[in-house]
């Protein structure tokens, strides 16, 4: 490695929204990271995700241009 080109590697505690808070490494300037959102209240860490339905979403659009197709093969004809 080539002395004073890489940036400084310290240790940084970060505060999330939620209360929780660890320490972890960075090269961020301060010792404090105030994050809104965690691996300890995203949703996808704790399992209360919702399931967006995009079933629903194709169906619409294939709804919507589906009168658009068929007027277009009828005008071919």
């Amino acid at each position: 490695m080539k002395p004073g080109i890489h940036p400084d590697y310290h240790t940084v505690t970060v505060h999330c929204a939620c209360g929780h808070n660890f320490t972890t490494r960075s090269t961020i300037k301060g010792d404090r990271l105030n994050v809104e959102i965690c691996s300890n209240c995203h949703p996808f860490f704790t399992g209360k995700q919702k399931l967006i339905d995009t079933a629903g979403r194709v169906e619409r659009f294939t709804k919507k241009y589906a009168d658009a197709a068929a007027r277009a093969e009828a005008a071919k004809k």
